[in-house]
């Protein structure tokens, strides 16, 4: 199947530490940036972090997903397992600090998935999930 790009533009506090996580820990390939803003290739989507200085992203709340409260907003990609535990060790192997370890959720269920849940060095809220069965993920 081929899916559109989307694209996405957060907030963070500091390029420097935004490249440090964005292309160091996730190692996403960067591409065009200016002194305010720097793209970065997610999977093919197009992900900016805008500098905004002294901005900190209030979390609008949690929501409880199969008994865990999962921060709102947030963003991320679903990949398929074995993408999704390796980027899990690499995250784990950074020190990353989760606010979900990765777990695996909807057990049995048709939408099983590997889930887990962090945040960025400027506080936004990212997941990472895979399915079981990708051609699941909208199954009821």
């Amino acid at each position: 199947m081929t899916r559109p790009a989307f694209h996405l533009a957060v907030p963070v506090d500091d390029l420097a530490r935004a490249r440090a996580f964005y292309g160091g820990v996730l190692g996403l390939p960067q591409g065009r940036s200016t002194d305010g803003w720097v793209d970065w290739d997610l999977h093919g989507h197009q992900l900016v972090t805008h500098l905004v200085p002294g901005h900190r992203p209030d979390p609008a709340g949690h929501s409880t997903v199969d008994g865990r409260p999962v921060p709102v907003p947030h963003f991320g990609l679903v990949l398929d397992v074995d993408a999704f535990h390796a980027l899990a060790r690499r995250l784990a192997d950074a020190g990353t600090g989760f606010v979900i370890e990765p777990t695996l959720r909807f057990a049995g269920q048709p939408a099983e998935q590997w889930t887990m849940f962090l945040l960025d060095p400027a506080g936004n809220a990212l997941e990472f999930k895979a399915f079981r069965d990708e051609t699941r993920m909208f199954a009821r």
